[in-house]
C-alpha cells in the first residue's frame, strides 16, 4: 500500500524519446564519442514549443568499446532512477529516432518492461539535440569542426496503399491558424497528437492540412492512423502520401497532375510559413464537431 501511495505522489510521465548515437567528437583514444540522451515527449498543455523545458531530462556518454545492448539498458535504468528522485513515474512508452539503432534499443527497452515504439515524432529530442550541436559539442576538445561527408541516402520505400477498410469516403485540403490550434488541447478529439506550437509563430499564420471523412469507420480509420507514428504529408509527383513511423510511407489519394503541381507549391509555401507545421483530421463529415483523430506534424530532419 505504501508503495503504492508513493507511486501516486509522483508526476504522471509522458512519453520518453532517446538517441543513442556519435557526435562529431574524437576522444583521446581517436574513437568518436558516444552519447546517449533521453528527454520527455512534449506537453502540449504547457505552453509554447520555445518555452522553458518542464519535462525529464537525461545525459550520459557511452565509451566507444561498451556500445551495445548491455551498456543502453543499464544506462536507460538509470535514467528511471533518477526521474523517479525528481518525482517523475516511469514513462508508458520509448520512442527511438533512428532506424539503424532500433535493434539495440528494442534488447534494452525488453530488459526493462518498457514498450520500445519506432518514430520520428520525437519532436523535444531533435531541438535538444540541434541545441546541443549549436551550443555545446563545438566547445568540447576533439570537436569535428566543419563539413562532414554526408550520409548515404536511405532509399525510400513506394509508397503502400491505404488497406481497403481505412480509405474513408472522401479527404479535402484543410487549413487552420496557429491561434485555433492553440486551443486544440480543449477540443473533443478520440486519438490525440498534439504538440506545443513554436512560440515565435503569429496567431493568424495559416497552417495547412487535411480532412479524412468516413461516416462509419473514422473511429478505426483514426485508431488505426494512431498506431502509425504519422510525421509528415508529402505531394510526391501525382499523390499525396502520408510518412509515419521511421520509414513507411502510404498512399492516401492519386491526384490529378494539374493539381498535383498546384497543391504541391501551396502546400510547401504554407507549410514553409507555419515553420514547418502541417496538420491531419479524421471526421466523420464535413460539419462533425468531433474529431475521432487529429495529429499535428512538423517538418524536421529525418537523422
Amino acid at each position: 500500500m505504501r508503495e503504492r501511495t508513493a507511486q501516486a505522489a509522483l508526476r504522471p510521465s509522458l512519453d520518453w524519446e532517446l538517441d543513442f548515437y556519435s557526435r562529431p567528437i574524437l576522444e583521446a583514444d581517436g574513437r568518436k564519442r558516444w552519447e546517449l540522451l533521453i528527454c520527455s515527449s512534449a506537453d502540449p498543455q504547457q505552453g509554447d514549443a520555445g518555452s522553458e523545458v518542464s519535462g525529464f531530462r537525461w545525459q550520459q556518454d557511452c565509451p566507444a568499446d561498451s556500445v551495445n545492448s548491455i551498456w543502453l539498458r543499464e544506462a536507460i535504468e538509470a535514467a528511471l532512477g533518477e526521474a523517479e528522485q525528481q518525482g517523475w513515474q516511469p514513462p508508458r512508452r520509448l520512442r527511438c529516432w533512428r532506424g539503424s539503432m532500433r535493434t539495440m534499443v528494442q534488447r534494452a527497452a525488453e530488459g526493462l518492461g518498457l514498450e520500445l515504439v519506432p518514430s520520428r515524432r520525437c519532436y523535444q529530442l531533435v531541438e535538444w539535440l540541434q541545441e546541443r550541436h549549436r551550443s555545446v559539442y563545438p566547445n568540447e576538445p576533439g570537436y569535428l569542426a566543419g563539413p562532414l561527408a554526408p550520409p548515404p541516402q536511405a532509399i525510400r520505400p513506394v509508397a503502400v496503399p491505404l488497406p481497403e477498410a481505412l480509405r474513408g469516403e472522401s479527404w479535402d485540403w484543410a487549413t487552420l491558424t496557429a491561434g485555433a490550434l492553440a486551443e486544440a488541447v480543449e477540443w473533443p478529439i478520440g486519438f490525440a497528437g498534439l504538440l506545443p506550437l513554436p512560440a515565435e509563430l503569429p496567431p493568424e499564420t495559416p497552417v495547412p492540412g487535411i480532412r479524412l471523412f468516413s461516416r462509419s469507420r473514422a473511429l478505426a480509420i483514426a485508431g488505426w492512423l494512431a498506431g502509425l507514428e504519422p510525421v509528415r504529408l508529402e505531394i510526391d509527383t501525382n499523390q499525396l502520401i502520408l510518412e509515419a513511423g521511421l520509414e513507411d510511407r502510404w498512399l492516401l489519394a492519386n491526384l490529378d497532375p494539374e493539381e498535383a503541381r498546384a497543391a504541391a507549391t501551396a502546400f510547401a509555401s504554407a507549410r514553409e510559413q507555419a515553420g514547418g507545421l502541417q496538420f491531419i483530421a479524421v471526421v466523420n463529415g464535413p460539419d462533425a464537431e468531433r474529431l475521432e483523430g487529429f495529429w499535428l506534424l512538423r517538418d524536421l530532419p529525418d537523422g
